[in-house]
């Protein structure tokens, strides 16, 4: 029997106690989780049973329900929910109707979501956009791009608010104005990577960050294949950018496949290392994505931005602005933008194809430049 609950927390923690003190139980993980509380109805249901109870459930053995019955975790749980509203953020289990509908749909949801920010019903169509730590500016400039096209459109991009594509994708959809939420391999009391600090604050306000550890969890190498059976959980398909044979993005788009979501992937470079996971997702049937039509066809929604509703002007940095500027509303030679902005050549090259990536500007023939609808 589990000791008596303290009284000073609130009601709401108290009844978490036992989701938290049952995730907490070692060896018993997601599955064994839904099988138990299933069986006994529930998180207290479980501490309440006898030994010949529990072993009668498929997973259950001695080691396990020794662990159940010496339950001393009392002063674990209470600082677990006393730390956890320290910092502004807040638990959601199955049986909260905030929990993702989709996610709890999966084989193996987490029991419970540690969350900052907020679920909405819109964020049931979305789509997650992953790649290389270390892409390249192709790389980076595509998962901004296709990004800020589906916040745009009013569909909530999820990610795993690591370096490279994961940061750039997160980055795109708050320069639309969208919804984006961000899935942690560690303890939602951690920001991992420490330079992520002010995204991981702006992911947070226009969405969500979410983690299934424990406060305190570590961001080890074993966590981050576990987190991305939810990014894949939380979508209704997964956007690969670059990836090599070896990425943990395949993982993510393994895990899409077998819980039934769509799989799409940017072609690159065939010499390139970086995009060999993405070219071989494409050889074995991943839908090939150029533009975010490619995306909205293939999972029956509109190309256009939500009814009634303008797409917010994205977000340029003070150089974009100029170049931008430069083009006036007639088509202009690239050595005339160079002038006009006054900035390096190089700089404006790469500026234009960034800006072209993004679908603001349209390269003509003779090296001729024009804003999109002019």
């Amino acid at each position: 029997m589990i000791p008596f609950l303290f009284d000073f927390l609130p009601m709401e923690p108290k009844g978490l106690y036992h989701w938290v003190a049952l995730s907490m139980a070692p060896g018993v993980g997601s599955i064994l989780f839904k099988r138990l509380t299933e069986a006994f109805g529930g998180p207290e249901g479980v501490f309440q049973a006898r030994a010949r109870e529990l072993e009668r459930v498929e997973g259950v053995g001695p080691k396990i329900i020794e662990g159940l019955k010496r339950f001393h975790w009392k002063e674990r749980v209470e600082k677990e929910l006393v730390s956890l509203d320290r910092i502004g953020a807040r638990l959601l289990t199955w049986s909260d109707e905030e929990y993702p509908p989709g996610l709890k749909q999966t084989y193996d949801p987490p029991p419970l979501l540690y969350i900052r920010g907020d679920i909405k019903p819109q964020d049931q169509i979305a789509i997650a956009v992953v790649g290389s730590r270390y892409p390249t500016t192709y790389g980076k400039m595509f998962a901004e791009r296709i990004s800020l096209g589906l916040g745009q459109r009013g569909i909530t991009v999820v990610s795993g608010l690591a370096r490279g594509v994961d940061s750039d994708a997160h980055r795109g959809a708050l320069a639309a104005g969208g919804r984006t939420i961000g899935v942690l391999g560690c303890g939602i009391d951690l920001v991992y990577p420490p330079e992520n600090e002010k995204l991981f604050g702006e992911v947070a306000r226009q969405g969500a960050v979410l983690s299934e550890f424990p406060l305190g969890t570590p961001p080890e190498k074993d966590h981050f294949p576990i987190r991305n059976r939810v990014i894949s959980g939380l979508s209704r398909g997964v956007v690969v950018v670059e990836a090599t044979l070896r990425s943990g993005s395949l993982i993510t788009a393994r895990f899409a496949l077998e819980q039934g979501r769509e799989v799409f992937a940017v072609p690159g470079n065939v010499d390139s290392a970086r995009s060999a996971g993405t070219n071989r997702l494409i050889r074995e049937g991943a839908k090939l994505v150029a533009r975010v039509e490619d995306i909205l066809e293939e999972i029956s929604l509109p190309a256009l931005a939500v009814p009634g509703e303008t797409p917010p002007k994205p977000r340029l940095t003070e150089e974009e602005a100029r170049v931008f500027s430069a083009l006036g509303n007639q088509a202009a030679h690239i050595d005339q933008v160079i002038a006009q902005s006054a900035l390096p050549s190089a700089r404006v090259s790469a500026i234009l194809l960034s800006l072209e990536l993004a679908g603001h500007v349209k390269q003509l023939p003779g090296m001729r430049f024009v804003k999109t609808g002019a």
